[in-house]
């Protein structure tokens, strides 16, 4: 549960602030999350409070190297800065599913990547290669597909994500269009769930049994959402927050593109666990 008395305080001055800035200057919806966020990360990660762990951590990423994904981008330094980091500070990677699985030790740590976007390929890969590190990745079934309006080299194809298997790569869906199953009905949500399972099927010949959320904070989950992947054949499922995720779900810890060496030990620290991206 979030905890109360600074956490609703902080709350309130946000949702004030906000509507101060929108009513004097129109600043719009988007523009603002952008701000709070990097605001947010910077405040917690000066002032937040360390909290001890004793499993381990599940670190989300999702595009390296790729503009267009805004807040969600990270540099391809940047990534491998925060690898160096944690090697450093004397973390040890493992494959997601295993801290699933058994919660893991205190100082284990996995990387995943939300989107199946072509960078995860291109300077992720690479990258986590070099460093002999296992990670999985959740690619959207019907943007693999081509049936988004991207344009090409914007996510990974069909053969992309064969090789990235076939390197060793853990995979799991991402549902079929990317929607928040917060706002859909349950048909759809049975059809995005099911559907993308399929498809991954037909395509690759693997039904996957790991789903995440998209969007992934506790709005964007519903318990009859739970149950419908349930119903698919989804076995574990990752949310995109920690302490606040929806009940059932395994934590993950959002990482930014304003994580630098600071605020990224502070996400080790869990000084963002009671935080959510914006919702």
């Amino acid at each position: 549960m979030r905890p109360v008395g600074a956490c609703q305080a902080w709350n309130v001055v946000i949702s004030t602030l906000k509507q101060a800035i929108v009513r004097t200057t129109g600043f719009d919806r988007q523009r603002f999350a952008v701000t709070r966020m990097c605001c947010e990360r910077y405040l917690l990660a000066a002032g937040g409070r360390a909290r001890k762990r004793w499993i381990g951590r599940i670190l989300c990423y999702h595009s390296i190297g790729q503009k267009d994904w805004g807040v969600n981008d990270v540099t391809p330094q940047q990534f491998r800065r925060h690898i160096e980091l944690a090697l450093n500070a004397g973390y040890r990677f493992v494959p997601a599913s295993q801290i699933a699985k058994t919660g893991g030790a205190a100082k284990d740590l996995a990387i995943t990547f939300d989107d199946g976007l072509k960078s995860v390929l291109t300077e992720a890969a690479p990258i986590l290669k070099e460093y002999g590190l296992p990670w999985t990745f959740f690619p959207v079934s019907e943007w693999s597909d081509a049936r988004h309006a991207f344009g090409d080299g914007v996510v990974l194809t069909w053969h992309d994500i064969e090789k990235l298997m076939a390197d060793g790569a853990e995979m799991g869906s991402h549902s079929a269009t990317h929607p928040d199953f917060g706002r859909i009905e349950l048909s759809q949500a049975i059809d995005e769930l099911g559907g993308s399972r399929e498809l991954f099927h037909k395509r690759l010949g693997v039904s996957p049994d790991t789903f995440a959320i998209p969007l992934g904070q506790s709005g964007n989950w519903k318990p009859a959402a739970m149950k419908a992947a349930q119903d698919a054949g989804y076995q574990t499922i990752y949310a995109q927050a920690e302490e606040t995720r929806p009940a059932g779900t395994i934590a993950r810890t959002f990482i930014t593109k304003f994580d630098g060496d600071r605020i990224f030990r502070a996400a080790l620290k869990g000084k963002f666990d009671y935080w959510e991206e914006w919702v």
